[in-house]
């Protein structure tokens, strides 16, 4: 029996609602429909009066989150997109990273945010929201890219006493798969590393790992032992297993489906340029979705964000150098 991405989401929230009565879901269609992408569906039904349908106001969702998280409960809000949690921006940045800062009051809420493009997608479903979020002290920002990281990631993410943003990436939901569920798992702020190399690093997170993973495979072929970092979390970043990475091979390149300017990749770039430039043999590049709104038609989304296409042109003109 295979598990998928989107499988591993609900049965970690099932998971979490049998075992702890503080724990509620909260959001748009997340009830009797099963939510958007069918990520709570049947919990309503097992749960009743814990999975609970809200307004569509991000904003309201949110704020209503903090409040019950202040009074003790472990809500998991789930956002239709990614793309929408910025109407309750004000709600996360302002209240719930600053509310321990300010209160010694913790604010353990998970806010779901279905990310990343797929196929016909288009500008107002498809962004990639982790390095806006990652900004801001207080909160802890997760970008799982496998099945198990799914499940296990968002179930430290409901324990954990902080507000999480949980980028799921809506592309990985049926196109990943795995035969079971972990029993035990690597802690959030522990960077994975994927595929072992000597000759080249790339550091990847979410969707994009496998896209990496694919270009290891085709270097492979040739003769170019490619390591493979998957980030797993974006914050806390895991510094010391990228710069171990770099290390071993001399040369990085970053990969990131979100846009380009002050990302993620580019944060990463920064801190082993400051912090291990010495190690490098070439300088470290980064590949990113165009810095454009994210295209409609599929055939211009493909050539929008990175593929396995376009990241083994960038690895072969950093292997040259």
């Amino acid at each position: 029996m295979s598990i998928t991405y989107l499988e591993a989401i609900r049965l970690a929230q099932k998971r979490a609602l049998a075992e702890d009565p503080r724990v509620f879901i909260y959001g748009q269609d997340v009830g009797a429909f099963g939510g958007a992408f069918k990520a709570t569906k049947n919990l309503a039904q097992e749960f009743p009066g814990r999975v609970i349908d809200a307004p569509i106001s991000e904003d309201a969702m949110v704020g209503a989150a903090i409040g019950a998280a202040i009074e003790g409960m472990r809500p998991i809000i789930e956002m239709q997109f990614a793309d929408f949690s910025t109407v309750g921006f004000n709600q996360i940045i302002n209240q719930a990273a600053a509310l321990h800062w300010r209160t010694q009051v913790p604010c353990p809420i998970t806010i779901r945010l279905p990310s990343g493009g797929t196929s016909g997608g288009g500008p107002f479903h498809s962004q990639s929201m982790e390095a806006i979020y990652a900004h801001y002290p207080g909160l802890i920002v997760m970008t799982p890219a496998t099945v198990e990281d799914a499940y296990s990631m968002l179930l430290e993410a409901v324990a954990i006493d902080d507000p999480v943003i949980f980028c799921e990436h809506k592309y990985l939901y049926y196109h990943l798969k795995a035969d079971q569920l972990p029993t035990e798992a690597m802690p959030t702020g522990k960077a994975r590393i994927a595929r072992s190399g000597r000759d080249l690093t790339i550091v990847a997170y979410s969707a994009m790992v496998h896209e990496a993973l694919a270009v290891a495979e085709e270097l492979a072929t040739e003769g170019t032992e490619v390591e493979v970092v998957d980030l797993r979390s974006i914050k806390p970043l895991d510094t010391d297993t990228v710069m171990a990475s770099v290390a071993r091979t001399g040369r990085l390149l970053c990969v990131g489906e979100a846009f380009p300017w002050g990302g993620v990749t580019a944060e990463v770039i920064a801190r082993v340029a400051s912090e291990g430039f010495g190690l490098l043999d070439a300088p470290p590049q980064r590949l990113n979705a165009k810095d454009t709104p994210v295209p409609y038609h599929p055939n211009l989304w493909a050539v929008h964000r990175p593929t396995a296409r376009s990241i083994v042109v960038a690895a072969r003109k950093l292997l040259r150098q």
